[in-house]
């Protein structure tokens, strides 16, 4: 049984999960929001009794076009999720896991959909480079990327840390980055879902028709 949501004690925990493996480390600094439901379920999901407003970032797609996030998805039920296309393990099953999810849905459902992808690793991370380690995945996904101070303020406001690349002890390039996808409800357009690295096809499949619709999962 996994434990994947928060007693209101937890709440650095909740809010502020640590940085994925595709970097190391952690961030002291980061936000905390409470959460309402207790530890022990084994739900993906950890609902947040204080949903988080919806970054304002306005950054660049993959066809190289301004992409205001809360105009662009202002009522649409939108997952947003900060990773880079280097990434070797975390950024891919995540997308891919959603993508695989996605696809149960009716048509009409994926077309309200919104999911958003915003790189923490700019320099590497151009246009072209977004748009077509997106089509490996899903087309339809919005790939976003920009100046990496603007998208770390973004982040931070998510409780999401993220950190400029930098070379590994072997000397990789890396980006450390928070692995949380944060749900956006098509009602209030909040932040108010909240899914960790270990969140499967299953948990997305079984979630996404009540994230559509503003529901608790």
């Amino acid at each position: 049984m996994r434990t994947k949501t928060f007693a209101a004690a937890a709440l650095l925990a909740a809010a502020s999960l640590t940085l994925t493996a595709c970097g190391s480390g952690g961030d002291s600094d980061k936000p905390v929001s409470v959460v309402s439901e207790a530890a022990g379920t084994d739900k993906a999901a950890t609902v947040l009794d204080k949903p988080f407003e919806k970054p304002d970032l306005v950054l660049t797609d993959t066809q190289g076009k301004k992409y205001d996030l809360r105009e662009e998805t202002a009522g649409k039920p939108t997952l947003v999720y900060f990773g880079y296309t280097h990434c070797p393990d975390v950024c891919p099953l995540t997308m891919n896991n959603i993508a695989v999810a996605k696809k149960q849905l009716p048509k009409a459902e994926q077309d309200e959909l919104r999911v958003v992808f915003v790189t923490t690793d700019p320099e590497r991370d151009t246009s072209a480079e977004l748009g077509k380690w997106l089509k490996g995945i899903d087309s339809t996904f919005v790939g976003l990327t920009g100046d990496f101070a603007t998208i770390q303020a973004g982040a931070r406001t998510l409780g999401i840390s993220i950190e400029p690349t930098k070379k590994d002890k072997n000397g990789k390039l890396v980006s450390e980055h928070g692995t949380q996808v944060i749900a956006f409800s098509p009602k209030t357009d909040a932040g108010y879902v909240l899914y960790g690295e270990d969140a499967t096809v299953d948990d997305y499949t079984k979630d996404l028709p009540k994230i559509i619709k503003g529901e608790n999962p």
